[in-house]
């Protein structure tokens, strides 16, 4: 696609498509802590244990990232985007049928394992198809996708877990969700594996040298933190500390999704506007990572507050934060990386990112179990994204594509030809 030119018609129906994918890996993802209420009582588990439960979809979801990166930019991002999204659904209908905790761990790890493909795969295909002052609402909209599964999972599965039990809804969701995979491989974006593999000749090792790359995975890991926090403990914490109904509680958490899910397109269309009108990459991207991560740490401290009413308010405001941050997060390690690291550097950089996710569930666990309370949970998670603020703004670099070695280069010029 020229610099210029606006994504036609043929992508916006891909990226709806990819909408739709992340949508539901976060509802498959997501559904096991909205569960939390009534799998700890059939279980008789803890909830350190409960805490480990949930961090054992991020022990594989975190290793196979790497893999997955590598894997991407080595065969077609579409088929393995296909393949890794049926995985993950007959994972979500095998949780319905298992016993025992030791079989739920099993079935969240092949979760893990499948949901590692999708990111690293949606960064490749705006890497291959969207250029840098469009990105801003390419991502936002994959972000928009991630935080209205949560919302539709919450209130939707919410509701009909409390109707019909959690395991029916697991059972049906997993096998409705493959319906997603027919109308993409009509529809998937036209990339040739030989322009994949052109650009597949970035070692890891070249990667690691990056100072960016570091101080956008630490940032990575900060504001997934608070994110994670909400997606696996926001309802235990409403029903447990707030005495909310299962009802309630799916009407409440929802709405925090849904303002992410608002805030994220706008914040996207506004940093590309501005792009587009000359402003500076590099200011634009880490002004709004900088306001997002302001934004979340007050709402994280407000919503640890007695005060119902200031805490439901501060969860509203962590929603709004993460709105901030959430499509700048890719866009950072896309102008890094470019089409020729893109599934590498994603991958990577979400491995050690989503190492949040194996540390936020037994450590919010254990202070749970020790305090009695949700209270210094909040605080952690105000602290660890403080860090995360300072890490995008202070350890990143200017948002430059990094001059791989020449090789490579060239093997992009070729493709650029092949392509023209």
């Amino acid at each position: 696609m020229a610099p210029n030119h606006r994504p036609g018609s043929a992508l916006l129906s891909v990226f709806f498509l990819l909408f739709l994918s992340i949508l539901i890996n976060y509802i498959d993802r997501g559904n096991l802590s909205i569960a939390a209420p009534l799998l700890k009582d059939e279980l008789r588990i803890s909830a350190s244990q409960l805490g480990v439960l949930f961090s054992a979809f991020f022990w594989t979801y975190s290793a196979v990232q790497i893999v997955s990166g590598w894997i991407i930019d080595r065969y077609d991002v579409n088929c393995v985007l296909a393949a890794g999204f049926v995985l993950w659904s007959m994972a979500t209908t095998a949780t319905g049928l298992v016993h025992g905790f030791a079989m739920l761990i099993g079935v969240r790890m092949v979760l893990g394992a499948a949901e590692s493909v999708a990111f690293p795969s949606y960064s490749k295909i705006i890497c291959l198809h969207v250029p840098e002052q469009h990105r801003g609402m390419a991502n936002a909209v994959i972000m928009a996708g991630m935080s209205a599964g949560p919302a539709v999972g919450t209130y939707g599965c919410g509701m009909a877990m409390a109707r019909y039990g959690w395991r029916p809804v697991f059972i049906v969701l997993g096998l409705v969700s493959l319906i997603w995979v027919a109308p993409w491989l009509r529809w998937m974006p036209k990339t040739t594996i030989n322009e994949q593999r052109a650009k597949a000749t970035i070692s890891a090792v070249e990667i690691f040298r990056q100072r960016s790359f570091w101080g956008a995975s630490v940032g990575h890991f900060c504001i997934a933190y608070p994110w994670y926090f909400i997606l696996l403990w926001l309802p235990l914490y409403l029903v447990r500390d707030r005495h909310q109904s299962m009802q309630d509680m799916a009407l409440h958490a929802a709405l925090f999704f849904v303002i992410y899910a608002l805030v994220a397109p706008i914040t996207g269309c506004i940093a590309d506007a501005c792009i587009r009108a000359g402003a500076d990459v590099t200011t634009i991207r880490k002004t709004f990572m900088a306001i997002g991560h302001s934004l979340v740490v007050l709402g994280v401290l407000a919503c640890a507050a007695p005060d119902a009413r200031l805490s439901f308010t501060g969860m509203l405001v962590m929603g709004g934060g993460l709105g901030f941050t959430g499509p700048n997060i890719f866009a950072f390690a896309q102008a890094f990386a470019g089409p020729a690291a893109a599934g590498k550097w994603i991958g990577m950089q979400n491995s050690l990112g989503n190492i949040s996710g194996v540390v936020v569930g037994p450590l919010t666990g254990l202070i749970v179990d020790r305090t009695g309370h949700f209270g210094w949970a909040f605080v952690v998670c105000a602290a660890v994204t403080f860090v995360g603020g300072i890490s995008w703004t202070r350890l990143v670099g200017r948002l430059e594509q990094v001059p791989w070695r020449a090789e490579s280069h060239a093997a992009l010029v070729g493709s650029a030809r092949n392509m023209a």
